[in-house]
């Protein structure tokens, strides 16, 4: 008879649906930028739809994101509750920086969102268009002054790309590198630097209250609700879009690997994390697991080659 209610008792426990786990969620930057928003836009979504008991998040800026990523890999090692966010900039950094730890070295979970680059100028600047930002930069290109997120990343390499495509040397581009999107936004409207390039959401704020200017934006076609001509439209052939994911620690087993995901898909298809995508002008490029995998080795080649191409890579 004991033995019978054990059983069962045993079996009742085991019925029971998993107590949702809680997460540590790493923003390998300063507040306020991309990777920050999207660390506290996940903590928001795991929390609201009660995926996650508990949500932290922690920011360990520099070094777009290598700083980070390196603390990431040395202390999380097997710990399946925590998670950093990274992206495009971070591929970019890695290269630029020599960094001895890798996305390799971590466990991709998901591709979550994208973003294309806005560029900006204060207000009351000179420039008024794309076309006044080639005509200065291609009469002086040290003159013009580009604020943005780390050196080497979607930002940076923005700004070497449309050097490019202009006719300039893009080793002449004159890049100041912030390590979080308050600083830079704050550079920007002091007019410490001549254009902002960064993901449209970092502005948007801004640009909605008339400090700042759009003058172009880096997607293929317009885009609903930003008035901004693309760079293509104004002359320059450029289109490139930031992404961001999540990874999870190295070292953890192929169910919690499984466990995550399911939680991250459970958030991507939720009705808060659906909200965020629209009120902050993220596309929902969600890509996971192994497939996703695969696509950040193809970014990396692709991104190694863009950066050697306009000299940020030897």
């Amino acid at each position: 008879m004991k033995r019978f209610v054990l059983s069962a008792m045993l079996a009742g426990v085991l019925a029971m649906p998993a107590i949702a786990g809680d997460y540590k969620i790493m923003a390998p930057a300063s507040p306020g930028g991309g990777w920050d928003q999207t660390a506290r836009s996940m903590q928001a979504a795991l929390q609201d739809e009660k995926i996650s008991d508990s949500v932290q998040v922690v920011n360990v800026p520099g070094a777009g994101g290598t700083i980070g990523l390196a603390q990431f890999v040395n202390q999380a090692g097997g710990d399946p509750t925590q998670l950093i966010v990274g992206g495009y900039v971070m591929v970019g950094a890695i290269l630029t920086n020599k960094s001895p730890v890798t996305l390799d070295q971590v466990t991709p979970i998901a591709r979550l969102t994208g973003e294309f680059e806005a560029l900006v100028v204060p207000a009351a600047s000179e420039i008024k268009d794309m076309a006044g930002l080639v005509e200065k930069l291609k009469a002086d290109p040290g003159s013009v002054s580009w604020g943005g997120g780390s050196a080497g990343g979607t930002d940076h390499i923005t700004a070497g790309l449309i050097a490019k495509a202009v006719g300039v040397d893009p080793t002449k581009v004159n890049y100041i590198a912030f390590s979080g999107g308050g600083e830079a936004l704050a550079a920007i409207l002091g007019n410490q630097v001549t254009v902002g390039v960064s993901g449209y959401g970092e502005f948007a704020e801004q640009i909605k209250a008339g400090t700042l200017r759009i003058i172009g934006i880096s997607s293929d076609e317009r885009i609903a609700g930003v008035d901004a001509p693309t760079l293509k439209e104004s002359g320059v052939d450029v289109s490139i879009q930031n992404w961001r994911m999540v990874a999870a620690a190295p070292g953890i087993t192929d169910e919690q690997k499984a466990a995550i995901v399911a939680d991250i898909d459970k958030m991507v298809n939720s009705a808060t994390w659906q909200k965020t995508l629209a009120d902050k002008g993220w596309a929902n490029t969600y890509l996971a697991g192994d497939a996703f995998g695969e696509q950040l080795k193809k970014d990396n080649e692709s991104t190694a080659a863009i950066l050697k191409d306009i000299g940020l890579v030897q």
